[in-house]
């Protein structure tokens, strides 16, 4: 003898089919759940310096069609609101990224290793190029007391102790290196990540 077969109305199924597709997104969301992409911000020093009304923050050399990527990267006074060459998001992954050039500071050294007095430079984030395996060299810990090192190699990101004018009486910058962590002032080598604000 057969079993009857229980048939389910339309709106039946429907609401079964639809809670089998939520759960089935929920398990894969847990299993590789997507992060909400980071608003960029400046990497800015602690200590303003002889910048007390805006400080310095990290900073590509240019701007506009102007932005020079084969030219170090300074501390210069921290931009009114948040422009591109100024912009960075810290990644998960230790990237410092400037995401509107999808470039990373990157520690100019050899092999992955670099040395202090290194500048740094915006280059392609994970650039294989001839003399240039730049992944080891882009790898950056912002430590709780502002510390930004190159991961495992005890140089931290300095401001030089000296400032000067750009093309405009009215801005500063300093040189932008790395310094042996422990020998390096703390006025020039602490930083914090100042979100956007908004606009």
């Amino acid at each position: 003898m057969r079993k009857a077969r229980k048939h389910l109305s339309p709106g039946s199924a429907a609401r079964l089919l639809l809670a089998g597709l939520v759960f089935a997104l929920s398990l894969a969301e847990g299993m590789a759940a997507p992060l909400a992409p980071k608003p960029p911000g400046h990497l800015q020093l602690i200590d303003r310096l002889d910048r007390p009304e805006d400080g310095y923050c990290l900073d590509i050399v240019g701007s506009g069609q102007y932005i020079r990527f084969d030219m170090p990267m300074t501390a210069h006074n921290c931009k009114p609101g948040l422009y591109e060459d100024e912009a960075v998001i810290l990644e998960p992954n230790g990237y410092i990224r400037f995401p509107a050039y999808n470039r990373c500071m990157t520690a100019a050294g050899l092999n992955g290793r670099a040395l202090p007095g290194a500048a740094l430079i915006p280059r392609g984030c994970g650039e294989r190029t001839p003399f240039l395996e730049a992944e080891r060299l882009q790898i950056f810990r912002l430590h709780g007391d502002g510390r930004v090192e190159l991961e495992g190699s005890g140089l931290c990101v300095t401001a030089g102790h000296k400032s000067d004018t750009t093309f405009s009486s009215e801005h500063r910058w300093r040189a932008l290196f790395l310094e042996e962590c422990d020998a390096a002032e703390p006025a020039r080598s602490r930083w914090q990540f100042k979100a956007a604000p908004n606009r």
